[in-house]
């Protein structure tokens, strides 16, 4: 599959055929093209949780909901709790840290506060969007959630998930199944005039809207004047 055809095909999927497994060669697979993420420094800080039991899965769920409790989850968690495959996304800031204060860096202070962008967060979730597009080569819905922060600890003693890891987000993997589509869909995509500037913040470039010839007709900005009307020709 071509790579504009997988980013075009991407949906995020919330409900999944319990019945069906991900394969163990299909999961490692995508795991492999996780890893080929960019990273700064190339200090790969990224680590990735892969939980494909049924006690494994209920272990998560249990701590990140009130499942154990007797809670009722709504339709949407109920549709990713079908989910055969969850991969926690972790992301380890002592890794960046300890690259940059190898020689070639020489941030030997291992101050975090010299990252305004938090990069391994960053780097981790470009990994995710990795597992997101193999999903979709693969025949496979995926979904990125994330962790309730309220929720950390429980997931870590419940995972053995150590203190220094972030969680950055969760994929879940599986064969999907017909279901309601997100409302938040109704809002439509941004279109790229709106999201793009060309040169300078607020410049439109290129994608400016067309203005309109003496003529009526559409022609942008560049555009010569109509053929059968010169600069100099009289009114």
């Amino acid at each position: 599959m071509e790579l504009g055809e997988a980013i075009r095909r991407r949906r995020m999927v919330r409900r999944y055929d319990p019945q069906r497994r991900v394969s163990e060669e299909v999961v490692i697979a995508a795991l492999e093209r996780a890893t080929r993420a960019p990273s700064a420094g190339f200090s790969q800080g990224s680590d990735f949780l892969v939980l494909r039991s049924a006690a494994e899965r209920t272990a998560f769920w249990d701590a990140t909901t009130d499942a154990a409790a007797g809670g009722q989850p709504d339709s949407w968690l109920q549709g990713l709790m079908t989910a055969p495959t969850l991969v926690l996304c972790l992301s380890d800031p002592d890794h960046y840290l300890e690259r940059y204060a190898e020689v070639d860096k020489g941030w030997t202070d291992r101050d975090p506060t010299r990252w305004p962008v938090p990069y391994w967060d960053v780097d981790t979730g470009m990994a995710a969007m990795l597992l997101l597009l193999t999903a979709v080569e693969d025949g496979l819905g995926a979904c990125f959630f994330g962790v309730p922060p309220d929720r950390h600890t429980a997931v870590r003693a419940a995972l053995g998930i150590p203190e220094n890891r972030r969680f950055v987000g969760v994929v879940s993997l599986g064969y999907a199944v017909p279901h309601q589509r997100s409302p938040s869909l109704r809002r439509g995509r941004r279109p790229l005039t709106e999201v793009t500037h060309w040169g300078r913040f607020g410049e439109p470039g290129p994608l400016a809207a067309p203005s309109v010839g003496e003529d009526g007709g559409a022609r942008g900005a560049h555009d010569p004047a109509p053929a059968d009307r010169s600069p100099r020709s009289p009114g």
